[in-house]
């Protein structure tokens, strides 16, 4: 297979939320490109961007797919993403790499939570953005009302380049407003059919907005604009160009992915006026400093995702940023000093690998068995610069995990690293304090996912549990307490006895003696410091450690044979167990929590966090108009499920960070449900 000149690519993400038919629309520019004899359904499971295992059983896509389909001898790399947020990582990594993102619409539904989520995705990422509406043969889609939607909530670079004619609430034929033509399809076939004198007005309507919005790109347009002169095919292709890449433009294509009515229309527009990589003229480095593209330079590759296939071993995903790679050559990984040999390199269309013997900049491809080579990494034959890494969101949701199986706890472990390579908006802990092994993500579908592949791919089933919250204890009040160890059973027995004042102290234990007259001699003082080190450990409440305790040792007795280091150890346990007398409390971590929301949510976020136990200490505006900051400190027993709770209350469209700051003490009535769930768990 020749390699695609740099000049002839587009890398076109597809965004949009979960349902709008995103892979369905890849489907259709593939079947239509010829780049399968097929078309194949999401509900049966046939596409070829949906071919995980997970996906074809739940039918919507979970990770970034790649197909190429080629077109007007153009290549379009196809990179369709996952529409639900709990995959989100999956959707970074794929405008990370992209030439221009195209949200998916259902012309029914408009204007979606998903549509505006994507939308600053792009926005965040740089990305040039354009729509396709999809579904447009739904009786119930209004595409007018679509139109008026998007423009009044992103503005006026929302523009029309092909519309839909109905009549009788049904599609009759999809006008390509560059070309002035209309076309009706049956299948593959788009065939140029007359315009009905009754559409020219909304015909013509929906062309000047074009026009307008194509002549702000250059004066010599504008001045064509302002004469009324008509824009040729080529001006208006190249203004519209223009107009993507500089995001003064966000064009707007209708169709059907389901009748492959627009598909065509569609793959005209991507070929002709997407940016290629040129476009961007420039990458970011990790300061977000400029660096030149140069596709006669020093081959540089960027990683942007990674797959843990238990049979092809790890599969590396990239984009060639500079130069040309070419098989067999040997790239040094900026980010952990080694070299790498590129045996093999592969382009993707889904699962199938076709291996090639070189990629040109801006190219995107595969390759397998990299050694020391992980998603985020920059690999180049010559330069120093590592590429902008992709910044995903902190995974806040967390259930423990246990083996369904005993003794699988090494397989466990091992699987969880290899899907930690994979997903890096998934983390895993072994938490010494609790004894649970835990695992956090950004949704329980995600989760979910995360049990699926652990028993596909590794063979190992899981289950989950709540996870348990690190309490602690410590003491109120000041008490004195005594331990006496005597024990006599023929020979030499064992006696310590320790008189010790315990005191409410700030961090772990603070030991200190004011014996006199050598009551308790001095080589038995660090065994009762030990014996009331390790009683802490557990506290006298509900057996959770002991913090924040002074204790001085101030009077006891010994005997010259009996006594020992294990007899004043014991004693200064006796001693500890009078600490249920000091007004002992439970203290929970408190974290500090940070929220942004658009403002219409403000009130019902604050309501939801004062009902955690928060306490707000105060809002701001964000970095956008309509976007509120709202801080507060809430226990994190209270934000096991905030993250699946603040998406359902802002449909997707809030976000946080949570972390810790410190620990508190637990009001009483809760403290005595806490007290009586440990002692039932120890029962």
């Amino acid at each position: 297979m020749a390699t695609t000149k740099t000049e002839n690519i587009r890398n076109i993400c597809l965004l949009g939320h979960g349902g709008n038919g995103k892979t369905s629309v890849a489907e259709a520019m593939l079947y239509i490109s010829k780049g399968t004899d097929r078309l194949g359904k999401t509900a049966d499971g046939t596409t070829i961007c949906d071919y995980d295992p997970e996906e074809i059983k739940r039918k919507f896509s979970i990770s970034t797919a790649i197909a190429p389909a080629y077109y007007n001898d153009k290549k379009i790399n196809i990179i369709d993403t996952p529409g639900y947020l709990d995959f989100s990582g999956e959707v970074m990594q794929g405008l990370r790499v992209s030439g221009c993102a195209l949200i998916v619409m259902d012309a029914k539904s408009g204007v979606d939570a998903g549509c505006e989520i994507a939308w600053e995705y792009a926005t965040e990422a740089t990305v040039p953005k354009a729509f396709f509406i999809n579904k447009i043969d739904d009786e119930n889609a209004n595409f007018s009302a679509t139109i008026d939607a998007m423009r009044e909530k992103f503005g006026k670079t929302i523009c029309p380049v092909t519309i839909p004619i109905f009549e009788n609430r049904k599609t009759v034929g999809i006008v390509n407003l560059i070309k002035n033509k209309a076309y009706a399809y049956n299948g593959t076939e788009a065939k140029e059919i007359a315009i009905d004198p009754k559409f020219s007005d909304n015909i013509a309507e929906a062309r000047s907005l074009l026009m307008e919005s194509l002549a702000s790109t250059s004066d010599e347009l504008m001045e064509k604009f302002f004469a009324e002169e008509e824009f040729t095919e080529t001006e208006m292709t190249e203004a519209l160009c223009k107009g993507i890449n500089d995001r003064s433009i966000a064009p707007v294509m209708v169709g059907s992915a389901a009748t492959l009515d627009g598909i065509t229309s569609l793959l005209y527009v991507i070929s002709n006026s997407f940016p290629n990589p040129f476009g961007k003229k420039h990458e970011r480095d990790l300061d977000g400093e400029y660096v030149k593209i140069d596709t006669e330079g020093d081959p540089a590759i960027f990683v942007f995702k990674t797959v843990a296939d238990p049979f092809v071993g790890k599969m590396s995903y990239f984009k060639v940023m500079n130069g040309t790679l070419k098989r067999d050559a040997v790239l040094k990984n900026l980010t952990t000093g080694d070299n790498e040999k590129f045996a093999h390199i592969y382009t993707l269309k889904g699962k199938k690998q076709v291996e090639v013997d070189e990629l040109a900049c801006g190219d995107i491809g595969m390759t397998a068995k990299l050694s020391n080579t992980n998603t985020n990494d920059t690999l180049t034959s010559g330069s120093t610069i590592q590429y902008k890494k992709i910044k995903y969101k902190t995974p806040y949701y967390g259930m423990g995990i246990v083996p369904a199986t005993k003794g699988d706890e090494d397989k466990i472990s091992g699987g969880i690293s290899k899907l930690l390579e994979e997903d890096l908006t998934l983390r895993y802990e072994n938490n010494a304090e609790t004894k649970q092994m835990l695992v956090y993500g950004l949704g329980e579908q995600h989760l979910d996912i995360v049990t699926a592949k652990l028993k596909t791919r590794f063979g190992t089933s899981v289950q989950y549990s709540e996870p348990k919250i690190a309490y602690r204890e410590t003491i109120k009040k000041k008490i004195d307490a005594e331990g006496k160890h005597k024990k006599q059973s023929g020979g030499k027995g064992q006696y310590g006895h320790v008189k010790i004042h315990f005191a409410p102290g700030e961090d772990g234990l603070v030991f200190s003696e004011s014996t006199f007259g050598g009551s308790v001699p001095k080589n038995f003082h660090p065994a009762v410091e030990k014996g009331l080190s390790e009683c802490m450990l557990k506290g006298v409440l509900a057996g959770f450690p002991m913090v924040g305790l002074c204790a001085d040792l101030f009077d006891g007795s010994y005997h010259d044979v009996d006594s020992s280091e294990m007899a004043f150890k014991l004693a200064a346990g006796l001693a500890y167990k009078e600490l249920k007398n000091a007004n002992p409390a439970i203290l929970e971590p408190v974290g500090k929590l940070t929220v942004s929301v658009p403002d219409d949510y403000m009130g019902d976020v604050i309501g939801d966090v004062s009902k955690r136990r928060g306490r707000i200490l105060g809002t701001g505006k964000g970095d956008k108009a309509d976007i509120t900051i709202i801080e507060a400190e809430v226990p994190q027993s209270e934000m096991t499920t905030y993250s699946i709770t603040l998406r359902a209350m802002t449909q997707g469209r809030g976000d946080f960070e949570y972390a810790f700051e410190r620990y508190e003490e637990v009001p009483g009535p809760l403290a005595q449900k806490i007290i009586a769930e440990n002692a039932t768990a120890e029962e």
